[in-house]
This record gives C-alpha cells, structure tokens and sequence, in this order.
C-alpha cells in the first residue's frame, strides 16, 4: 500500500512540474545563437510587419523575437495571461483595459509604439454628403473600438454625442443623428471583408491594409494624429520591466522603428513615441 501511495505522489509531483513548466513556457528561452527568445502575439499587418523589419535591430540588444500572428482581437490577450506569450502588440489602451476586466486578465502596458488611423469606408460613395438617409454603416462590436467609431462620427457631425470625448460611448450616447444611420456592429476583422455589402463600415487601420486599402486615400473620413487610440506593447502585469521586455520596447521605439514605420506608411500610420 506505501509502495502504491509513494507511486502516485511521485506521479502528481510530475504532472505539477510539468503543469509549471508548461504555464512558462513561452519565458526564459534561449536561441541557438545565445539571445534570449521572446515571443509576441501580433497582428499580420502592420504589427507583425513591423516585428519582422526590426529582427537585427533586436538581435543587436540580444534579443531574438518570434512573431506569432493573430487574425482577431481576443486570441492575443488570453494567450499573453495563459503564459504562451511573453508579449502581445495589436491593441490600444482603452481596448486592453476593457477587455482585461471583461475577462479578469492582469495584464499592462509596457509603451506605446504607433497609431493607427481608423477610418470609414465606402464602394458606393464617395464622400460624407452623398451617404442617403437610413445608411447602414459597419462599426466594430467591442466596447472600445465601437465607441472609437462613434467619435469618428461625431468629429464629422454625422452624428452627435452627449461626450464627444468619452472613450466609452456607444449608441444609447447618440443625441442627435440627422442622416438617421444605421449601426451593425461585426467582430473588427470581417468589417473589412463585409462593408461593401452595405454603405459603409468603420474599419481599422491594420484590416484596412490587409484588404488592399488605403486610408489615406480610400476613405471618406479618418482619424487625425491626434488620436488617443495608440497601439501598445502589452505584458503580463508586473513583468513590464522584464529586462529584455525593455529591450523590445527600445528597438521598437527607436530611429529605425520610426523609419521604417514612416517610409513604409506614408502617413496612414504614425509613430507614437
């Protein structure tokens, strides 16, 4: 009977380390090459373009970064909290904080990287005025991109707001909407591959690109460089400073961060630093 019970213990003690092994998995890694491996959750575009352009630069501070893509907005942050990440790059602040206590994640910012203009798009018009009475517009379904879509609106007086500024609008908000538009609200991503069906949709800048389009140049209305919606570099909370963490952020933050990002974007997405 000891014999069994000493057995069993010795078998729970292993599926417990392999279970801690298993919870760090994505830490502490080293590459062939010696640098210290770090792995980020990113958007393909231009999130993960942008990890890839500055592979030398990073392997310069010693760090070797792994880009893992995500084609929506929920997958990055669970996989981040769950330890598959070390770190994630596709969100801004007010969506992160949303989320975080939406799904009791304790995670942080370790900086904001660039901005993103969001924009409305439209195939069969092809300025404000010409939107008809009862348009029916796309905007995205969580909190904080569809109040980010709502304030876009406002700023264009196709809509008023009680709070022009308030980060967490959303349609009860609306006071006053002369065009009597019309709001569907879709997961961020299919916005892109669905607004042509209807009169428009509110895109990100990111799914805009994946889908060919420019928002400089194919939008009706976009987001100034004034906005408040910049995209961050994400940790667990309490490893933000995490020193080879910091060494992410400094390449993505640096003269050769901001060049690529300019010369590659033309001004449809901008540094924030």
């Amino acid at each position: 009977m000891k014999k069994k019970l000493l057995v069993l213990v010795l078998a729970l003690g292993l599926v417990l380390t392999a279970c801690n092994k298993e919870e760090n998995k994505a830490s502490e890694q080293v590459s062939a090459d010696g640098l210290e491996k770090v792995v980020i959750g990113a958007s393909p575009s231009p999130h993960e373009e942008i990890l890839e352009a500055l592979a030398d630069e990073f392997k310069n501070e010693g760090v070797e970064v792994e880009v893992v893509a995500f084609d929506d907005y929920v997958q990055p942050n669970l996989a981040l909290a769950d330890g598959d990440l070390d770190l994630n790059y596709f969100q801004h602040l007010p969506y992160l904080e949303e989320f975080a206590k939406d799904h009791n994640l304790d995670l942080a910012s370790v900086g904001p990287v660039h901005v993103e203009a969001m924009a409305l798009y439209s195939t069969k018009y092809n300025s404000v005025d010409e939107i008809p009475d009862g348009a029916e517009i796309l905007i995205p379904n969580d909190p904080s991109n569809g109040a980010r879509a709502l304030l876009l609106l406002a700023e264009e007086g196709l809509i008023e707001l009680k709070d022009p500024t308030d980060v967490k609008a959303t349609e009860e908000d609306i006071i006053s909407n002369p065009k009597n538009l019309k709001f569907t609200a879709l997961d961020a991503v299919n916005i892109a591959r669905s607004y042509q069906d209807v009169d428009g949709g509110i895109i990100n800048a990111n799914y805009a690109i994946d889908v060919g389009l420019d928002p400089s140049s194919d939008s009706l209305i976009k987001e100034g460089q004034n906005s408040l919606y910049a995209n961050l570099l994400v940790a667990r909370a309490g490893e933000e400073n995490k020193e080879a963490y910091q060494k992410v952020y400094k390449v993505l933050t640096s003269e050769a961060a901001r060049k690529f990002i300019e010369e590659k974007y033309q001004g449809n997405i901008s540094p924030a630093f």
